[in-house]
């Protein structure tokens, strides 16, 4: 299954939460200016996002046609690729063995008739001697006994009579739907094996299907059903028309996933409507499954799109100061106010064994360590001056997904589904472009971005049409972001070797 969208994270490369909070620590270090700034423009046009996959065309309904009777077959009446209507005469079995077989019973059903006649008539004459103590009782009992198994026998020839003259009809093979012949397995003359009296199941005689609605029956990677649903409309094309587009929608999707050489896979079955009649069973069937689209929308290309977290290590690509963007405004996390705090305080958090800057918190650190130089305070007074600042700033929420912050698509966004675009319904997500400015510098902007595949993204709001944006490489982003860690790591434990950050001794 190819899925013809992607998220904008796919294609530049994200950075931990610990990059987005901790970047506003890295001093005064700037990149290198960036050799060539390429550029693109915001331009209006459209947007189709669809999902991909091949398959077989093959029949919604397929009856294989067998008979209950055994023998010899007399005469087929139509073959490989003939249309017939329900009750059509297909075929003809030899009919002697079911004929004795009718015959048979048919005189079983007279045997039994007139015994039961006999016992009826035994039984009166056997209770009019019972009335004149001519016969004990005893002898009358069984006289009624008699009667009781007459009657029995002759329903049982009864059931026989009637079963055998049915079985007359079976070897008259008739059509059980409206439909085409697509198979036939076998001759005149062949004998064949009764269905119904084999544990094998008997010989099939042919395969008919209705052909005038059909179905594609493909596998979806488990990773894309989130973004397939009933009904979505979807186009099919076959190798033997490759001018001609055929409609149909997504029946169903099945429940039971399907693993092929260790990837779980789901089977979704799309409906054709071939009422003319063009399809076959067993076309290879190129599918695609619309899953989104819009027109009329702003468009940028996917390596404009930078996302929160990733602001800082952008900006070092193009050759900015770091220094000179206030990434809170980018990147801010928390749910109750957290980027604001950090503004306030201009505070650093220390968690987990790694530093998270918070805000503009190099020179509350710069302050901290020239005051213990001087010997104003101690390591431990500056200790609890850090703690305290970690309880009044809130953690930040890390990753997709975490309300109120750039790049979490805010407090109400919703994940999109899995590789890109966006999930049937989801709303709209964050992201930053670097704009151009008059002077030819690019500034971050905030924009919010909707759906996108592997080439655009649709800019919702942010930005006007024909706007100019930088470009970035993803190979570039990647090959900042471990120097880019470097110097938030360097910034974020700054009293290395029994500092803060270090966990050395207490001071003396």
């Amino acid at each position: 299954m190819k899925t013809h969208h992607r998220y904008a994270r796919d294609v530049l490369w994200p950075l931990s939460a610990l990059v987005v909070l901790g970047v506003a620590g890295c001093g005064a270090n700037q990149a290198e200016p960036a050799a060539t700034l390429q550029t693109t423009n915001v331009v209006r046009g459209g947007l189709r996002i669809t999902a991909e996959a091949t398959g077989t065309v093959e029949p919604i309904r397929k009856v294989e046609v067998k008979s209950k009777a055994s023998g010899e077959v007399l005469a087929l009446s139509v073959d490989v690729g003939d249309q017939v209507e329900t009750g059509a005469l297909l075929a003809r079995i030899d009919p002697r063995d079911v004929r004795n077989s009718f015959d048979q019973a048919a005189a079983d059903l007279e045997v039994a008739e007139a015994r039961l006649e006999i016992s009826q008539a035994q039984n009166q004459r056997s209770k009019e001697l019972l009335e004149g103590d001519v016969i004990t009782p005893q002898e009358y009992e069984n006289a009624r006994l008699d009667l009781a198994n007459a009657q029995a026998n002759f329903i049982k020839a009864r059931t026989n009579e009637s079963l055998a003259e049915l079985r007359l009809g079976d070897v008259t093979i008739t059509a059980p739907l409206a439909g085409t012949i697509i198979q036939k397995s076998v001759e005149e003359g062949q004998v064949i094996q009764s269905a119904s009296g084999n544990v094998s199941g008997g010989t099939t005689l042919f395969v008919m299907a209705n052909l005038l609605e059909m179905q594609v029956r493909t596998l979806v990677d488990e990773t894309d059903m989130g973004q397939i649903r009933q009904g979505m409309l979807a186009t099919v094309k076959v190798e033997a028309f490759p001018d001609r587009t055929f409609q149909g929608y997504v029946e169903r999707v099945e429940p039971q996933a399907v693993v092929q050489q260790s990837v779980t896979m789901f089977p979704v079955i799309v409906r054709l409507d071939n009422r003319a009649d063009v399809l076959r069973p067993g076309m290879n069937a190129d599918v695609e499954i619309l899953v989104d689209e819009a027109t009329d929308i702003l468009l940028v290309s996917n390596n404009a799109i930078v996302l929160p977290q990733d602001v800082g290590p952008a900006a070092l690509v193009l050759g900015l100061d770091v220094e000179e963007i206030d990434l809170a405004t980018f990147g801010g996390r928390g749910r109750r106010g957290g980027r604001a705090a950090a503004q306030a305080l201009g505070a650093s958090e220390v968690a987990g064994g790694q530093g998270r800057s918070v805000g503009r918190g190099g020179p509350l650190l710069d302050s901290l360590r020239a005051r213990m130089e001087r010997g104003a305070i101690s390591q431990d007074s500056a200790r609890i001056i850090m703690q305290r600042l970690r309880r009044a700033v809130p953690r930040a929420d890390v990753g997709p997904g975490a309300g109120g912050g750039f790049g979490a698509g805010g407090g109400n966004a919703r994940r999109a589904g899995p590789q890109g675009g966006r999930a049937p319904g989801s709303q709209v997500r964050r992201a930053v472009l670097f704009l151009i400015n008059d002077g030819g510098v690019p500034e971050p902007m905030a924009v919010q971005i909707g759906l996108n595949d592997y080439d655009l993204t649709q800019i919702l709001s942010g930005v006007e049409e024909g706007a100019q944006v930088a470009l970035l490489g993803a190979a570039e982003l990647q090959a900042q972001q471990q120097q880019f860690l470097d110097r938030i790591r360097q910034r974020t434990n700054p009293f290395r070797g029994g500092g803060l950050g270090g966990g050395g001794g207490r001071g003396r």
